[in-house]
């Protein structure tokens, strides 16, 4: 992946609706969800939701296909896959990663 491109994507995810929108489109699987179905879960105007599925679309984030006479959106997980995949290329450098931060434990009172 590109610099422009990793760019782009995370700043179509940088807004808070955009990201919701993706979120439930990862959850939904490749079989992924109508337009119609993605605006009642997330109460958003239909014309607000095509906003966002464009700007999703263009940075390559989501898929659109039609299905009879409804668009179904699914997350491009190849795409997703690509973008963790650059965010953590290198990480720490080639060294072990340090573990996962541990919950602290409360003292008794």
């Amino acid at each position: 992946m590109k610099n422009s491109e990793a760019i782009a994507a995370l700043s179509a995810l940088a807004n808070e609706h955009r990201l919701a929108v993706y979120r439930l489109l990862v959850q939904a699987g490749p079989e992924g969800l109508p337009a119609g179905a993605l605006a009642d879960k997330l109460a958003l105007p239909a014309s607000s939701l095509s906003f966002h599925l464009a700007h999703l679309t263009r940075a390559g984030l989501i898929e659109q296909r039609r299905e009879s006479r409804s668009l179904i959106y699914s997350a491009d997980f190849t795409a997703m896959n690509g973008l963790v995949g650059f965010l953590t290329e290198n990480c720490c450098g080639g060294a072990t990663c340090a573990p996962a931060a541990q919950p602290k434990k409360r003292k008794a009172s």
